[in-house]
């Protein structure tokens, strides 16, 4: 078993939705000699660091300047490899290349000569428009990914897979993680953040119609997954010396509808629900059916029960949205819905 309270750990996207998390659970496990990496710039992702704790942040251009120059970062004895482009409607391929494959090899082989625990991102995205269940031991070479941020992930998996580096990494295939520190995600931000949104501002949300027969509006259907247990999940793997691809989900595939309704019971408001037409030029690329298998992940004797949707659901509009709070260390239950009674 790998022990992360063993020497320093590197957390890199550290600010951002999954990294900050993971930074967080360590903090209330009491680990907190992390360097946290990110790219802040103009964003107001240093919020989210406010609350936790950690040894040193570094900007993620100094973190591969001062391994080029074979300059000391502590004892690093686990990374946590989150910095990434995640807009999957990023069109520069070769931003998406240097920032995602390129810079993750290098950090890779750092790892390695470190002989330290290198956990890393992939996506579900690199599963491209296959559907229902999708397995985290499918061949790679039959996967055909949509956009170039997907490829982008890809290619590395591919790469460790090449190079044995996936008998020595341990890569997430995140599905669709939503919670707390999401707010600079922009447009690539969980359906249950923009929804809070709309219900705020106009007290209705906005799906896409259906476009199959066999999908009514609104049942189309994905594997959402809290970033809490998808964060618990994560720190699982890299104590367990697991490696090669796991998928990180629910295991369980839900409707919008089932993601969305929670909302409006959590703000004590009317549904209100339209179905707006889909853009022609997703009609083609459009997932009715995710859903992770879970097997891998089970194997490595992983045995807790994810939140379910609606409690998830509860918790974040609740406890984070509503107060616009980050994560904090102190523990906050579940919430009940605001118009429950006292």
């Amino acid at each position: 078993m790998h022990d992360l309270s063993r020497g320093r750990i590197v957390v890199t996207g550290g600010a951002g939705l999954i990294g900050s998390a993971i930074v967080w659970l360590l903090n209330r496990r009491g680990v907190d000699d992390i360097l946290v990496v990110d790219r802040l710039d103009l964003s107001e992702k240093w919020k989210h660091l406010v609350p936790l704790r950690f040894a040193d942040y570094l900007d993620a251009d100094e973190l591969e300047c001062r391994i080029e120059a074979g300059r000391g970062l502590g004892d690093v004895r686990t990374i946590f490899h989150l910095g990434a482009c995640s807009s999957t409607t990023e069109n520069d391929a070769g931003f998406l290349l240097r920032n995602n494959y390129e810079y993750t090899k290098r950090l890779a082989l750092w790892a390695i000569e470190q002989q330290a625990r290198f956990v890393y991102a992939s996506s579900a995205a690199t599963y491209g428009g296959l559907e229902a269940e999708l397995s985290d031991e499918a061949d790679l070479h039959t996967l055909r990914p949509l956009n170039a941020y997907a490829y982008s992930k890809h290619l590395f998996d591919l790469y460790a897979l090449r190079t044995g580096l996936d008998q020595r990494a341990c890569g997430l295939k995140y599905f669709n993680v939503f919670g707390p520190n999401e707010d600079h995600k922009g447009e690539m931000r969980s359906l249950v953040h923009k929804a809070y949104g709309q219900i705020v501002e106009r007290g209705s949300v906005r799906l896409f119609k259906s476009y199959r027969a066999e999908y009514r509006d609104g049942e189309q259907q994905r594997d959402f997954i809290y970033v809490k247990d998808a964060v618990d999940m994560t720190l699982h793997l890299a104590e367990s010396d697991a490696t090669g691809l796991f998928n990180v989900g629910s295991g369980s595939a839900h409707t919008w509808l089932q993601l969305v309704r929670p909302i409006f019971h959590a703000l004590g408001l009317p549904e209100r629900i339209e179905f707006v037409e889909m853009p022609p030029a997703l009609r083609g690329k459009y997932q009715y059916h995710t859903r992770a298998r879970m097997a891998r992940l089970y194997a490595t004797g992983y045995d807790r029960a994810v939140t379910p949707l609606r409690d998830a659901v509860t918790d974040y509009v609740v406890n984070y949205l509503v107060p616009s709070r980050p994560l904090e260390l102190a523990d906050v239950p579940v919430a009940a819905p605001l118009n429950a009674a006292s």
